[in-house]
């Protein structure tokens, strides 16, 4: 496999344990390939000035291969610094520690609760170029798939949480009655299971109407020739502000 890292042999053991990311080398191969990486990576508006931090790809892939290995905390990446050769193959030089991608994930998507005021506007203006950027990446990965006749499926999904996040709150929850939870709002293309994007909102919104302006927004930028055959949800979709929403825009459901 070519990668970042250079030119990799891959040898199966079949009596060797299964691994999260024994597949690693040929996904690092597809990114060097296309170059979906590295676009990231240079389009980030993450900027370090200390000569002490970390290099702004080392954060990126240390977040990268966490999602990968199927982390979902933090303190898990301490796990994936043994790894000396999933660093190489994306052409890391290390892997950062838990608190280094806590801190770069906090000034990527910096919050805006109790923010003093002077602060606030720029806050602001770091979310904005945040969502481009990861918006931009995100479509990098669907506009082909966007040239032939498909359909958007709209879902929401209750994510229930453990300690103190923003928007967690105590509402719908059929797993876990009682505890708070963040409603994601997904938009798909049908069958291909690929996210158009996925809007997170506090665990009290998961009607269709907190669904509904993303997914007009989202339907009003795209061309007309990219547009879905039709739109489709559950029965919770079916209500009057939804469809005439839809209809206004002059779109299939």
């Amino acid at each position: 496999s070519t990668t970042r890292g250079g030119c990799l042999q891959v040898r199966w053991d079949d009596k060797g344990s299964a691994t999260a990311l024994g597949q690693l080398a040929f996904f690092a191969e597809f990114l060097e390939v296309s170059g979906l990486f590295e676009r990231w990576v240079a389009g980030c508006p993450l900027a370090y000035t200390s000569p002490n931090a970390p290099q702004v790809r080392d954060v990126l892939g240390t977040w990268l291969l966490s999602i990968l290995d199927g982390q979902r905390r933090y303190a898990h990446v301490t796990g994936l610094r043994g790894d000396a050769v999933a660093p190489q193959i994306l052409g890391m030089t290390k892997i950062v520690s838990d608190e280094s991608l806590r801190r770069g994930l906090a000034h990527l998507a910096p919050t805006l609760k109790r923010c003093p005021e002077a602060q606030r506007a720029g806050r602001e203006a770091q979310l904005a170029r945040s969502a481009q950027w990861m918006d931009e990446a995100l479509a990098q990965s669907t506009r082909q798939a966007l040239s032939t006749g498909w359909i958007l499926d709209a879902d929401t999904t209750v994510k229930p949480l453990y300690g103190h996040q923003d928007g967690a709150q105590i509402s719908y929850n059929p797993t876990k009655p009682g505890r708070p939870s963040h409603v994601i709002h997904t938009y798909w293309i049908a069958n291909l299971r690929l996210v158009l994007d996925a809007e997170v909102q506090n665990g009290k919104a998961h009607a269709a109407r907190h669904s509904l302006p993303r997914l007009v927004s989202l339907l009003k930028e795209l061309a007309p020739e990219q547009r879905p055959r039709l739109v489709r949800a559950d029965n919770a979709f079916g209500n009057e502000p939804v469809v005439a929403a839809l209809e206004e825009i002059g779109q299939t459901y």
